[in-house]
């Protein structure tokens, strides 16, 4: 019997089955004794490690008889993967790491879906790579091997493998980060990469955004083609395209950007009219320049919107056109499309025009300049701009009573302070703090929410077709275990009975002067869903709109670009430009993906920024805040500085802890000690490691 009983024979009993077989079925259907009983298993175990069959609980199933779906392997960063299905009409499929096979975080794959399921999920087995979705990526020298060899690992923490890297040049040593590109898998969980790139040690905030936009594959050079097409651009706008406008130029236009912004996409006028006010927002037309199809266009869709960094920028154009032609420069003629709008004096809009125009911005300003002049009544500031000083003063005016409407609509508006990265060359270090922000970012914010509120409305009613801003309500049964949790705490009286964005902007308000309001904001954020683009409006929850598109920044999103060519189609303009429903829901899909990568690499490149700053302060205490719970620790923020950390549950010794989910805190079982959200704590900052992206916490108990 032993010479007979081999893979081939067991595999095709599998197939004439044609369904799961216990080891008991398979047994007695080949007809195995006890004997070979071991010989059997020793077949499967091979047969699995291969991938030609899988076990599911209590059955073996043929790998080839199994469903298969093309997706996208994502590996969290507890180690887990789920397969994004191309067909969204699928669920994830949840991998196992033990299924990955040799596929990556990043790869396009094909994945078996097995029986049964996991929860919301089903689970799956990666059965073969179609594609990696890493070609090259940046890594970290770990240690020398030998003259000449060198080990590392990807700089990513969802790769969880190792390279060796040949290099006798000598630049390399422990802490260098270098761009691979993988070769042949040596061993498990190893591989051997050429080096493409040495970009330098890993403490370098340059070189750390350079291994961010390699993570997260973000376009750093635009095509020969595209930067020739837009050299061929003017450097000013032609006269006849000029004469072809309402001419503003007259009106005193101003900008108002941060203090190294380059890009000006909008400019702002208020005037008083009557009892009400008229106001201006000039937004660049960009899409005059930018055809529908060209290589601007084509790669301007594929990169879906800028990116930002602390030290550099990827521009979703290139920059004769980003920083020049299309950017609203003080003193100088620009094509702009303008939205007129009509407000009473309690800022209502009652009207609303909207028009190609040529305007000249009277005054580049900055959010600090603003808030001297208006705010801080500084008299040095104030004779600086003076020729625009009253039309800023109409500008405040309006712009609180048009917060007040949208507030008393139930506009969500979060009190949560926004990171900024600073770099002080001279002392080489780096400091993460608080954006500032005063009431000059609200004068802006509201004249850009009302412009691209009016757009929105005039082109539904015009039943035209173009991406709306959409954003789904808040997750009910977070809102539920929110307000269940805060009914036993002294908000429980006074907690609103609705869940609409009024009733949160109404939560937050209450909860502001409380020791609850760090809890409060947190919860309500976490419950928010993610806000994305569609041709089918759904309403915008988290300003309480009905009806929102982005229309004012066409030269770092191209979402607003559609909006433009779809405004001016409906104005009788001309512009190649005919949207058809089933390609622009796909654009909306395609940039609201581009702008989570943007997010995401945003997020990154903070993560490691705050690590480099706070290298040098291990050991030192800090005070912070219990900022999110799990079931294996916490996250503290610490107020001290812009910074967040974990205090992991096997660093306590005192107690075992439960996490208690519906109460959102930690509970030790024995002394009935808790951690709760917006808990101040005492923390020493115990370790951190650009290699895994984390700040090690423990408790000070000095």
């Amino acid at each position: 019997m032993s010479k007979k009983l081999d893979q081939k024979k067991v595999l095709k009993h599998f197939k004439a089955m044609n369904k799961p077989l216990s080891i008991r079925e398979i047994r007695d259907g080949l007809g195995v004794d006890k004997k070979e009983v071991s010989r059997l298993k020793d077949i499967l175990r091979n047969l699995q490690k291969e991938g030609r069959i899988f076990k599911a609980r209590k059955t073996y199933c043929l790998v080839d008889e199994l469903p298969v779906v093309k997706a996208v392997l994502e590996v969290q960063r507890s180690g887990v993967g789920f397969a994004v299905p191309f067909d969204q009409r699928r669920r994830d499929i949840f991998i196992h790491p033990k299924n990955f096979g040799e596929a990556w975080h990043g790869d396009t794959v094909l994945v078996s879906v097995l029986p049964g399921g996991r929860g919301k999920n089903q689970e799956g087995r990666v059965v073969r790579i179609v594609e990696r979705g890493i070609k090259q990526l940046p890594a970290k020298v770990i240690k020398k091997m030998k003259a000449g060899m060198y080990l590392a690992r990807p700089a990513d923490p969802k790769l969880d493998f190792s390279f060796i890297l040949e290099d006798e040049g000598g630049e390399l040593g422990p802490g260098v980060m270098v761009l691979v590109e993988p070769g042949e898998q040596m061993e498990s969980r190893l591989w051997s990469a050429d080096i493409q790139n040495v970009l330098g040690p890993e403490d370098d905030l340059a070189v750390q955004e350079q291994v961010v936009k390699e993570n997260h594959q973000v376009p750093v050079k635009f095509p020969k083609g595209v930067l020739k097409e837009a050299a061929s651009l003017p450097s000013e706008p032609a006269p006849e395209d000029i004469q072809k406008r309402k001419d503003l130029t007259d009106l005193p236009f101003v900008t108002i950007d941060g203090a190294q912004a380059k890009d000006f996409d909008d400019a702002v006028l208020v005037e008083k009219k009557g009892d009400g006010y008229v106001l201006y927002v000039a937004i660049a037309d960009v899409s005059h320049y930018v055809q529908p199809g060209s290589r601007m266009d084509v790669e301007a869709l594929d990169r879906g919107n800028s990116y930002y960094f602390p030290l550099s920028v990827e521009p979703m154009f290139p920059e004769n056109l980003s920083n020049g032609l299309c950017s609203l420069n003080p003193g100088v003629p620009r094509l702009v499309m303008t939205a007129q709008m009509h407000f009473s004096s309690q800022g209502v809009r009652e009207k609303a025009s909207f028009y190609p125009a040529v305007i000249k911005s009277h005054h580049r300003l900055t959010y600090s300049q603003v808030n001297s002049a208006l705010y801080l009544e500084d008299k040095k500031v104030r004779e600086e701009i003076a020729p625009v000083l009253s039309g800023l003063e109409t500008a405040d005016e309006l712009a609180r009573k048009l917060l007040a409407r949208r507030e008393k609509r139930g506009s969500i508006e979060f009190d949560l302070p926004e990171p900024e990265v600073l770099q002080n060359l001279r002392e080489g270090t780096l400091e993460i703090i608080a954006k500032s922000r005063n009431f000059a970012h609200q004068i802006i914010e509201e004249c850009m929410l009302a412009a691209n509120e009016a757009v929105a409305e005039f082109l539904e009613e015009k039943e035209a077709l173009f991406l709306y801003r959409i954003h789904p309500p808040a997750d009910r049964d977070k809102l539920d275990a929110l307000f269940k949790l805060l009914a036993t705490t002294e908000l429980g009286p006074r907690l609103p009975k609705e869940r609409e964005p009024k009733s949160l902007q109404t939560l937050l308000e209450i909860a502001k002067d409380s020791d609850l309001d760090f809890l409060v904001n947190r919860l309500v954020l976490r419950s928010m869903m993610q806000a994305k683009y569609s041709p089918v409006n759904e309403g915008h929850f988290g300003l309480a709109s009905r009806c929102y598109c982005h229309f004012t920044s066409p030269i770092r999103r191209y979402a607003d670009l559609v909006v433009h060519r779809a405004l001016k189609r409906e104005l009788g303009m001309d512009v190649q430009f005919k949207a058809r429903m089933k390609s622009l829901k796909k654009t909306g899909e395609s940039l609201s993906s581009l702008e989570r990568k943007a997010v995401d690499a945003e997020r990154e490149i903070l993560k490691r920024a705050t690590i480099i700053s706070l290298k040098d302060k291990t050991g030192q205490s800090f005070s912070g805040i219990v900022a999110s719970i799990t079931d294996f620790g916490f996250w503290v923020e610490l107020t001290d500085i812009m910074a967040e950390g974990m205090v992991r549950l096997s660093s306590l010794s005192d107690d075992y802890y439960v996490f208690r989910q519906e109460k959102q805190d930690l509970l030790g079982r024995r002394t009935g000690k808790r951690f709760y959200l917006g808990q101040k704590v005492q923390v020493v900052l115990q370790s951190v490691s650009l290699e895994r992206l984390e700040v090690d916490l423990v408790l000070d108990e000095s």
